[in-house]
């Protein structure tokens, strides 16, 4: 019996749709050298960690929910007095998301998650690319997130998402990012 896979939504728009309409806009002439994105990093800073370090493992489990995958914690590389960190103390998560699981996070940021944010008017693109083709994005908390049950919140915590595209260009970025129906500001 041969296995069928089924691809995620937006790996299937990306094939059909967004591929597409990049190689028109840029004129490229091989399929191969459109852009695509190669990863989605993200990452949960919990400087409540030092202190503490059952609240780090709360955000490990919030994070594993929000992604579908178990992240890994982030060690300090150096001591920082001030706010009480020596090095080698674990003070946050972050998974990397690739292939099917990072369509899948996509998907429901685009159509679930970012809708859920009070007051929202876009993402602002002014200082969210670094000039390779990369975006990087901030959320304030992981309650939009439906995973997340908001009775069982101990602390709202932000996090950083990084889509990491094989784009040379934040103008070709910018457009596979807006391919994927992500919501820029005007």
């Amino acid at each position: 019996m041969t296995e069928t896979k089924i691809l995620p939504r937006m790996q299937v728009h990306y094939r059909e749709v967004v591929r597409a309409q990049m190689q028109k806009e840029f004129n490229y002439t091989n399929t191969f050298e459109v852009p695509s994105l190669e990863k989605i990093v993200i990452n949960m800073g919990v400087g409540e960690a030092a202190a503490d370090q059952k609240k780090l493992d709360v955000a490990v489990a919030e994070l594993t929910l929000i992604a579908g995958q178990k992240p890994v914690k982030t060690i300090s590389k150096k001591a920082i007095a001030g706010f009480k960190i020596r090095a080698g103390l674990p003070i946050g998560c972050k998974v990397t998301l690739r292939k099917s699981k990072m369509y899948e996070f996509l998907d429901r940021l685009v159509t679930i998650a970012l809708p859920r944010v009070r007051d929202f008017r876009g993402i602002p693109t002014g200082k969210g690319f670094d000039g390779r083709g990369n975006f990087a994005m901030g959320l304030k908390e992981q309650i939009i997130f439906p995973e997340i049950v908001y009775d069982k919140v101990d602390a709202i915590r932000g996090m950083d998402i990084i889509f990491v595209t094989t784009a040379k260009t934040d103008a070709e970025a910018k457009a596979l990012l807006k391919g994927f129906n992500l919501p820029f500001a005007k």
